[in-house]
């Protein structure tokens, strides 16, 4: 009987060992890289702990790495003494139980045996969820790694927690994590708060090894399945019913666990000549928009719906709008969203991107139908998202404000830093420099916990300043001395049309990426941004406000070619061609031309930090 059960672990072993070499990957155990005495920068003994079993990969011995596979079952021949020794301990574990610890170390979330090789075979092999092990951590050298960030937040994690199944290689994640599940302190969690979390991952680990085996997909899944489904609301159900769950959120695990991120796409396509996508019922599409706030209130939400008349009265018939205000919580935007799906919408436009993880809780519910939302650089493929690229027309406006002041000094006023945010000061640093070779932009910053940064500027003496997407002059004190130059303007209206046609004839389907989020970010070029200029601002500036716009809508400027710096003068990038689109999205350094920093988070309102966490920002160091 027990040399049956190694003939059967010894087949799964040769299966494990063939796909790890179809991956590419080592066919055996891996090896602890590098001595304990040099490899980490100090030692914690953990005395005995309980290891979770696809956490014990590897062996510190080199001569024990080809008696395994990498999933630690048998592949030696079955008339070999290890094959005799290891059924003897299979029917020890069998008749009496294998109670005896392993020795092991832990090194970056993986364990490393030292003593008890076979035992963590045998159990393996048996389906045990964890071995006891007498556990040494090796801790290694802080470093910029993202892996070795992400193993100092772990630290954080296990000293509230004492758990360690767990594991996520990506910075941020812990605190995801923990923003899930309404918990942002680091306290210790109470005895029943780790049993019931632990219970509940339990649960979760056995259905999600019945609909993926890959043991290296349970913690990604686990974090996706917290954030759509919510802990509190989820820790009761059964493994049958998650089980149930799990291929509703796949491509969003799918696009965390190949790190796909989000895809840019920056330009409209031309649409094809002959419709491709028709809607049953009457033939018309109907489009629901649902908004945080309320028309009289917002200027933003104003915007947007002036966006959906436009695009009810230019489809000739063929579209239908619903509209929903004050959905400004997470309750009243799921309501709202389902009710559009009751009524019939074919897609929803979510306008506010604090209302990004309701769209996608809803569209794992309802994958029929197609929902946007309007945010920037987000990683969830259920929910498409769409936002103006703005750093074009600040450019344009930063060159105004070159042409104009006296003494160099030109102001502007951020809210808080997000994605895009920084792209859009730096441009304008450079559109005033392309102008003015002394000048010199102030950012200050609206959320900012101590005040508002348009005052401080004022006292300061600059006239010029850039705040709410407007260019003003401080002609004295009072609103009635501030004249507005210059202004954004977003035609919403252009924009939904656009992503209205795409679903009507067919490049919808074209534009998908995979597992990758999709987003789309257009502006000038597209015609769905634009610069307002006033008739206070002289002839010459007007003109040349024209000439740039006409430029940046010809693809014959960039805002941002060529060699760029920061604060400290380092070259951030110098090559002979435009940044590309990512690395605008993504920057978080402050050029050279602009006199102030990104404050951390903390400095900021919690109103503000909420829109940084959404738009995937929490602040930085400056430079």
């Amino acid at each position: 009987m027990p040399m049956e059960e190694y003939k059967k672990a010894q087949k799964q072993g040769l299966r494990d060992m063939k796909a790890a070499a179809a991956r590419g990957e080592e066919t055996g155990l891996h090896v602890l890289p590098g001595d304990p005495e040099t490899l980490a920068v100090r030692r914690e003994s953990l005395g005995v702990v309980e290891i979770p079993t696809e956490l014990l990969t590897g062996t510190c011995n080199d001569l024990r790495k080809n008696t395994f596979s990498p999933g630690f079952y048998p592949v030696l021949a079955e008339d070999s003494e290890f094959a005799h020794k290891w059924a003897a301990l299979c029917a020890s574990h069998l008749s009496e139980g294998i109670r005896e610890p392993i020795k092991a170390v832990e090194y970056l979330n993986h364990f490393y045996v030292v003593e008890g090789h076979k035992r963590v075979s045998v159990l393996k092999y048996f389906g045990a969820i964890s071995i006891p092990g007498v556990v040494t951590r090796l801790l290694p050298r802080p470093s910029d790694d993202p892996e070795v960030v992400a193993y100092y937040e772990f630290l954080n994690f296990y000293q509230m927690t004492g758990l360690n199944f767990l594991v996520f290689k990506r910075p941020g994640e812990y605190r995801e994590l923990l923003e899930a599940m309404g918990r942002t302190s680091r306290e210790p969690w109470s005895a029943e708060e780790i049993y019931n979390f632990r219970s509940f991952y339990y649960m979760f680990r056995d259905a999600c090894r019945r609909h993926n085996g890959d043991e290296r997909y349970f913690s990604q899944a686990f974090l996706v399945y917290i954030k759509v489904f919510g802990y509190e609301a989820s820790r009761g159900k059964l493994s049958t019913q998650i089980l149930r769950e799990l291929p509703r959120i796949e491509g969003e695990i799918r696009n965390r666990l190949d790190q796909a991120d989000a895809t840019l796409l920056l330009d409209d396509t031309e649409t094809p000549k002959r419709s491709l996508f028709s809607f049953s019922g009457t033939g018309k599409l109907c489009a629901a928009f649902v908004h945080s706030g309320f028309t009289a209130a917002s200027k933003w939400v104003y915007g947007h719906e002036y966006g959906r008349y436009l695009l009810e009265n230019a489809m000739g018939g063929q579209v239908t709008t619903l509209s929903y205000e004050g959905a400004g919580t997470e309750a009243a935007a799921e309501e709202a969203i389902a009710d559009a799906v009751e009524k019939g919408a074919d897609v929803i436009f979510t306008t506010d991107p604090k209302l990004l993880l309701s769209s996608v809780k809803q569209a794992v519910l309802h994958p029929d139908v197609k929902i946007l939302n309007c945010s920037l650089n987000t990683a969830y493929p259920s929910v498409r998202t769409y936002y103006p690229r703005l750093y074009e027309a600040k450019f344009i406006k930063g060159a105004i404000a070159g042409t104009l002041t006296q003494d160099g000094r030109i102001g502007y006023v951020a809210d808080c830093p997000t994605y895009g945010a920084i792209a859009g000061i730096n441009a304008f640093a450079q559109g005033a420099r392309m102008v003015n070779a002394s000048a010199r932009v102030y950012l200050e910053w609206s959320e900012l916990r101590s005040g508002g940064g348009v005052e401080r500027l004022r006292a300061k003496g600059i006239v010029y300043i850039d705040h709410l997407d407007r260019l003003a002059a401080n002609a004295g004190p009072g609103i009635c001395g501030v004249h507005n130059l210059a202004m954004i303007q977003c035609h919403w209206g252009r924009f939904y049309q656009s992503l209205v046609r795409r679903l009507m004839d067919g490049r919808w389907k074209k534009e998908e990426r995979g597992s990758s989020a999709v987003n789309y970010w257009w502006g000038i070029h597209q015609e769905v941004v634009d610069v307002l200029c006033s008739r206070l601002l002289p002839s010459g500036t007007r003109r040349l406000a024209g000439v740039l716009r006409d430029a940046l809508r010809a693809e014959r400027l960039d805002p941002f070619y060529g060699v760029l710096m920061n604060q400290k003068g380092h070259v951030v990038y110098g090559d002979d061609a435009p940044l590309p689109a990512r690395q605008i999205l993504s920057m978080d350094w402050l050029s050279t031309y602009v006199e102030g920093s990104l404050p951390p988070p903390e400095a900021f309102t919690d109103r503000a930090r909420e829109v940084m966490r959404n738009q995937g920002m929490g602040g930085g160091s400056g430079v």
